[in-house]
This record gives structure tokens, sequence and C-alpha cells, in this order.
């Protein structure tokens, strides 16, 4: 042993004590998905924290020069089958609806059970240090890494804290009790343990009252276990509003409940409570867990209770590469059906599978956070079929039968997730998200992050042209935007089953009046060639503002494709608002053939002898008792042009302008809205929202013509935050298109990042100044943007791949991922994958297509 703990001497300096907001991660390989219940375990440098798998532990040590690592394994214990679970999968009687004490629900979450072996071990030789052999070591050797190994078992994993973090988006408030709470000299002291219920004696799910000090048992949970509801019967009684879950208090603050309130809240006073009865909450450790980490332990079985499976059919389990299952990791089924399908294009694979070798070696110190190696990572984990394994029966019940039921080993891709929804007030959350608009998203990050060098999303996107012709002056307008996504539209008018959807309708309201059974659900069948005429016929504008005629007027807009991308993805736009602007989605079934001829559909430009309208921008709506002075107004001059005053506010209907926020949407939307349709009235207002929904600066304060900021703020020559200039100059645009950016969307950076991704067209025609083109070049030219590099081709597709949801929004229900594999169907759902007997084509949200190679 002296010769080990000589080289646990030399490197003393080098092992660290994980400290309150340390970074642990020891629950997933840094660079591939190993685990401690791998082959060969996981070891944590005990520098930097940061865990790796036996396949890369090597290549960590040889670039870092780091030795000491922390080698944990874990085995699963073998369980009996619980009485209360047949063992189906099937969901409890009753669900939990709310997480909290004193409401209607709760959780009685099991923990897995492990068997864990951890030691030390010294690189290079691979010299292993049990507990045992420390105590005859040193004194300074043993105390050092036994505080160290102790404070990394006992360290919240990176994993757990940001699952936490993650559900808490629902920020809690604080207590409008907290801060004039009345606690009681009543001379109660509190021991730091060996609680007990005041009434029963219970000693877990405990809860301290903050007026009188009275320990109470919490709420029964939904099975009849936890808690015999005395917290809440003391309130009741008493009235005292406050109390504080015992064991989860801790340095950083604990669980609190207001009775009051109904919902956990926020204590700004809460050391000083606690030290009413005697409790230090800076020398306590927590003991259970907190009420957030029940509901995401509840959360992540739900994957368990509601499989989806093809209607009468058996499926066969499928293993190897490229047939990697993805774990839920609650309410994570959106990101796991489009990472799927991503990984089976080949600019996708080429990009970060084929070069990870140089991804890894380029890493940077923390590989954790570097969005290249984290999507090298998922790729070659769902491509490698290193992880597409059986899972092991927790259970090993012998009488189970033998053929596997399709659930994988599979990827956790907790890093990933982290990192791609890091700042997102959405994708952050462990809520249910819409799969499009995280396919919008991951796209975004991908131009961001290829700004040098290949840029896999250039394979799905492709140039829109828009054809506007005033029908008074039959002159037209030609604009060019770039797009990842065809959205198409569902015109219900067209369905091919009427007589049997009212005869549906009519059963279904005798049902409900009487009381009976829902009949069966009718689809509307919608012919896929009416979808694409209802996108491809003229579009009538009602309200457009011609600057031939100086006026509004009539147009009719046409939409066609100026370039055809190598992959066409197509939104069925099933998701739509009802005539009282509820959100609902489209039960429809629309027969989406397996190859497309989109040729017809490519745009021509500016038809021969053609007179375009002239670039003239509407009049701003002005106060009429108020003379209007022009930009230059009373405070500039012809000389300097420097001092422009701002416009005159516009008169807006504030009446529209509510109705507007209080569905929901941003009150510069709506001010938008109300000021683009001329106060037209809510039906209108609301059309153009609908219409404007997706634009980049659709929340962004309103901004009149000729001035370049909204009213009452500094307008063209405003200042721009040197911060926000350096990092979008960084991501390698110029300083004159970062101003640009940052400027027209008040300088708010993440608003300017998105503009200036959707202005790529205009941007790049800008080498040294804002100029850019005038617009008379531009008209007279008519040709495509040098901007946004899109390629082109043949406009004839084949499908490969559609992601289909089920459920009635897109903020709940579950996704699952087709794709073809060699001309088999394969379903991947979560961790099962297996081969597709009857893939429902008929009912998906997002199709995949792939150009028909010449």
């Amino acid at each position: 042993m002296a010769e080990v703990s000589e080289v646990l001497m030399s490197v003393l300096s080098t092992i660290r004590v994980p400290r309150p907001g340390d970074r642990v991660h020891k629950d997933e390989c840094a660079l591939s998905f190993a685990s401690p219940e791998s082959e060969g375990g996981l070891y944590v440098c005990m520098n930097s924290f940061l865990g790796f798998g036996s396949q890369y532990v090597d290549r960590h040590h040889t670039r870092t020069g780091q030795r000491a690592y922390l080698h944990i394994t874990r085995s699963r214990k073998t369980q009996k089958e619980d009485d209360n679970n047949s063992g189906s999968g099937d969901p409890p009687k009753k669900k939990p609806t709310r997480l909290a004490i004193g409401v209607e629900g709760g959780f009685d979450v099991e923990q897995e059970h492990y068997e864990e072996d951890v030691k030390v071990v010294l690189f290079p030789d691979k010299q292993e240090v049990t507990s045992e052999d420390l105590a005859g070591m040193p004194d300074v050797v043993k105390e050092r890494v036994s505080l160290s190994m102790a404070g990394l078992m006992s360290a919240d994993s990176m994993s757990h804290v940001l699952q936490v973090q993650q559900w808490d988006g629902e920020v809690r408030q604080e207590s409008r009790h907290a801060v004039d709470l009345k606690q009681l000299d009543n001379g109660v002291k509190i021991p730091p343990s060996g609680w007990r219920c005041d009434v029963c004696d219970l000693q877990e799910n405990l809860w301290v009252n903050l007026t009188d000090g009275k320990v109470m048992c919490g709420r029964r949970y939904f099975d009849g276990s936890g808690g015999n509801n005395h917290a809440l019967l003391y309130f009741q009684q008493t009235g005292y509003p406050l109390a504080v879950k015992l064991g989860t208090i801790t340095p950083d603050g604990a669980d609190v409940y207001s009775y009051d309130e109904d919902d956990m809240v926020l204590d700004p006073k809460l050391a000083e409570h606690l030290a009413h009865f005697g409790i230090n909450m800076m020398t306590m450790e927590k003991t259970e867990r907190t009420m957030t980490e029940l509901e995401i332990a509840v959360n992540q079985r739900v994957g368990e209770w509601e499989v989806i499976q093809e209607s009468g059919t058996t499926l066969r389990a499928l293993w190897g590469p490229g047939l990697t299952g993805m774990k839920n990791l609650g309410n994570s089924c959106y990101l796991n059906s489009v990472m799927q399908v991503l990984f089976t294009v080949p600019d996708f694979q080429s990009k970060y599978v084929s070069g990870i070798d140089k991804i890894f070696d380029e890493a940077p110190s923390d590989p954790s956070q570097d969005f290249k190696t984290q999507v090298a990572k998922l790729g070659y984990g769902l491509l490698s079929g290193e992880y597409s394994k059986p899972a092991p029966d927790p259970g090993d019940d012998p009488n189970t039968s033998a053929e596997p039921r399709g659930d994988q080993v599979g990827i956790a891709p907790r890093m990933f997730k982290a990192l791609v929804g890091r700042g997102h007030p959405e994708f952050s959350t462990n809520r249910q998200q819409d799969a499009q608009e995280f396919l919008l998203h991951f796209i975004n990050m991908v131009e961001r992050n290829c700004r040098s060098g290949a840029n896999p999303s250039e394979a799905f996107r492709f140039l829109v042209e828009e054809r506007i012709v005033c029908q008074q002056s039959h002159k037209a307008k030609y604009t060019q935007r770039v797009d990842y996504i065809l959205q198409l539209p569902v015109p219900m008018d067209q369905a091919t089953n009427p007589e049997e959807l009212q005869e549906a309708e009519r059963r279904r309201e005798e049902a409900d009046s009487s009381g009976g059974p829902p009949p069966v659900t009718v689809r509307a069948r919608i012919p896929f060639t009416a979808c694409m005429a209802a996108l491809s016929e003229p579009e009538t504008l009602t309200d457009f503002w011609s600057s031939a005629v100086q006026a509004k007027t009539t147009a009719t807009k046409t939409t066609r494709f100026a370039s055809f991308p190598d992959h066409l993805v197509i939104q069925i736009k099933k998701f739509t608002f009802g005539q009282d602007w509820v959100p609902k989605k489209l039960d429809v079934s629309i027969n989406v053939p397996d190859t497309l001829d989109l040729s017809a559909l490519r745009g021509a430009g500016q038809q021969p002898g053609e007179e375009l309208l002239p670039e003239v921008a509407p009049p701003p709506l002005m106060t009429p008792d108020v003379e209007v002075k022009g930009i230059l107004g009373f405070h500039g001059n012809e000389e300097d042009d420097s001092l422009y005053s701002p416009l005159l506010s516009p008169v807006l209907d504030d009446s529209t302008v509510s109705q507007l926020c209080e569905m929901g949407f941003p009150l510069e939307a709506c001010r938008k809205a109300v000021y683009y349709t001329g106060n037209t009235g809510i039906d209108a207002a609301m059309n153009w929202v609908m219409g404007h929904m997706d634009d980049p600066d659709f929340s962004a304060p309103l901004v009149l013509p000729g001035c370049s900021s909204a009213p009452g703020t500094t307008p063209t020559n405003e200042s721009v935050s040197e911060e926000h200039l350096a990092t979008i100059v960084s991501m390698g645009f110029s300083r004159e298109q970062a101003t640009k950016a940052l400027k027209s969307t008040s300088n708010v950076l993440e608003r300017a990042v998105d503009w200036i991704f959707s202005h790529l067209d205009d941007l790049e025609s800008m080498e040294v100044s804002e100029g850019g083109r005038s617009a008379g070049e531009s008209e007279g030219v008519r040709e495509p943007p040098p901007g946004p590099r899109v390629r082109d081709g043949e406009g004839k597709y084949e499908l490969f791949a559609f992601i289909s949801h089920m459920g009635t929004s897109t903020m709940c229900g579950h996704y699952v991922c087709h794709i073809k594999k060699d001309q088999q169907w394969v379903i991947f759902n979560d961790q099962k994958v297996c081969a597709s007997e009857k893939p429902p084509k008929d009912l998906g949200y997002l199709y995949f297509y792939r150009r028909v190679a010449e």
C-alpha cells in the first residue's frame, strides 16, 4: 500500500471536495451514454467532476493529466413484484393530479434499488483504492480522499439537478403570509432528527407548522399510503397557514407549503422562522425527496402506462445499428421523435457522426456544455447500435415470456436536452411541447453553430416565392423568404365523408343529452390533393394597401417554391382555433402519398410585361387633430439628419387591443395587428395575428413606417450593447449586420439572433455598410438574393419518415415516429423499437420526404 499511498499523496492537490454549486456528472459520461450501470461503470474525475465511461476515461487522462477518478459501478437488485401492481403496465385507478400537501392527490414513488461499488482508481496503472484501504494511509491522505469520495456520492448528480430545475420552470411565488407571519413564543424547539407526528407517531412525510412548531404528518397519498392528513386537519382547526417539510431543509432552502394559498410557496424569512424553533438551516442536510423530485419520478413512469402500439398487431422488436430507442425523460417524446428522424438524414450523419473523433478531440474542457460534442454523442448513440440491446427484466421473473417486448437499454439524452433547452422558456421545462416548434428550434441552433464548415440544416432549407397582385392596378410584388417546413392547410369542407360525419355528430349529441356512452369516433377523410390545392390556390387579401393606388384594395397572393430542398418537411396544420378562439386539434385522416411531384409549384418570378408595385410604405394612422410635421419635425433639419423626432403615436382601437390581449397574445403583437389592419375590427386583427405568429419580430414593439424604432423610443441612432454586438459577431456576422439586427429588435439579444437568421437574404448583401442594394436595383434584377445557400433540384420526392401525435393538443399527449429503413417501416416509440406492420401514414403530423435520385 505504500506505493499507492505515495501516488495519492503526489496527486492530492488535484483531488477536490465538491462544494455547493459544483456540477457533478456521476450518472452519465460526457462523451457517451455510459453510466454506472454500464459494463465497466463510470469514472468521475475527482477534480472537474466530469464522468467518463471506460471507453473515454483514458482519453481524458491523457489530455488533462488527471490521475484520480472515482469509479462507480451499479447493479440492479432483484425486486419482488409489488402486490398492488399487476405487472401489466396499466395506470393506477386514480392518478395524482397535483403535487402538494393538503391538496387532492399525492405520490407514492418507489426508488430504484441498486447494489453500488465505489472506489478510487489511479491512472495510468489503474491502481484501486477502497474506503477500507484508506484506513491505513496518512491522515492527510485519508481525510482529503474520504471527504472527496463522500462529497461526490452525496452530491446530487447534474442530471438530477437539471430535472429539478427544469420542472421548477413554474416558479413558486412568495407567500403573502411570510413577511408578517406571527410565531408563538411557546418554547417549542425542534430537534435536528428523530421527528414523529404529534398525533399518530408517523416518522415520514412530516411537516412542521411555522406558527407554533407542531409536527404533523402530511397528506394521505392516492393509493392510501403516505401520511394521515394531520397537518391539513390542524390547519383547518387553527388557520396557521405555513408549513415546512422536514428532511428537505438545506442551506439553500426547503419545501414550504401554504394551506391558505393552496400551493407550494417561497418564504424569504425561512431561516428566521426556522431559527425560532431552534432549527439552523445552515447545518441541515436533505434526507427526503422534495415535492418537485417526487413529481419528476412519477412523471417518468407515465410512459410505462400509456404505451402506444399499432392496433391489432403484434410488433416484432428490432435491434442493431440505427435501431436504438431513447428513454422518455418525462414528456420528452417530442424530442426523441425529432432526433430519431434527423439522424437518418445523411447530412447530419456526416457532420456529427462520421467525424466524431475529430469533434471529441477539439471539444472544450467541459464537453457537457459544447453543442457540437453533445449532438455528435447523441448521433453516435443512435446509429452505432451499442445501446440497442434488450432491457433487463428488473424482476428476473422466470415465468415471463422469453420473447422480448421491444424495450431497450436505449439512451437517455439528459445532457443533450439540458443543453438545447437552456434559456428557452418552454424547452427548458419537462412540459410537453410541439414537435414542429422543437424541430425549428434545433435547426436554429444548428445554424448558429455552423457559420463555418458544413451546415446540415441546408438539407431542409428552401426559398419561398410570394407573388401579390393588386386587383385594381394589376401590378405585382415579389418577395422571397427562407423556410424549412411546408405548412399544409386542412380544408375541412373537402371531406369525402360528410354524411358519415353528420351522423356521428347526431349520435354524439344524442349521447350527450341522454347521458349514454360516447359513440365511436369518426374521422373526416381529407384528400391530400385537396390540401395541396388549398396551398397553391391564390389567397384573397381584402385589406391590402396598394402602393400603386395609395389606398387599401383587394389583392391576390400566390405562394410557390423558388427552390426545392434535398429533404422536404411537410406539417399538417392540425392544430387550429375554434370559433371561440379555443385551441383544438383536427381529427382527420389524410391519404398522404409515398411519392410526390411538386414540379408544378415552382415559381417563375416576374412575368414578361408585368409591372411591379412601387416600394412605398403605407401612411401611418395619426391623431386627426394633430398636425403631422414629418420625420424631421421640430427637432431636425435638412443639414443635420442625426436628430430625428419619432413619428406621433397612431390612434389604435383600445377595445380591440384589449380583446386580443385577453386571448393571451403579447401586447405589442396586438397593437401591430390593430395598426396594420387599420382599426377595422377584431376579425381582421385576429386574422393578422394568425398569419404573423411565426414572424421573428411578432412580439417586438410596433415600429412606424419611416422610423426605425417604436413610438416613444430612441430612433435610428440609438446605441447598442457592445456585449450583444460581440456575441453576434462571434457567430460570424459583421459588426454592421449585428448592429442592424439589434436596432431592429430594440437591443434584445435573443430576438436579434432570431431576426438575423430570418433576414439572411438581406444581410448577406451588406458587405461594408448597412446600405446594401437599393430598392430599384433589387426590383430590377429579380434574381434570388445571394444570402442563404439553398440547394435546388427536381421537385420529386419519396416519403421516408413521419411523426405522429396522439392527444387533443400539442401541450399534451404523446409522439411516436415511423422511419423507413431498408424498405421496412420501423416504429420508434421512445425505448421501444419494432417492425411496423400497419404504419398509420394517414394520421401523421410531420412528414419527411427526400428527393428521388435521378
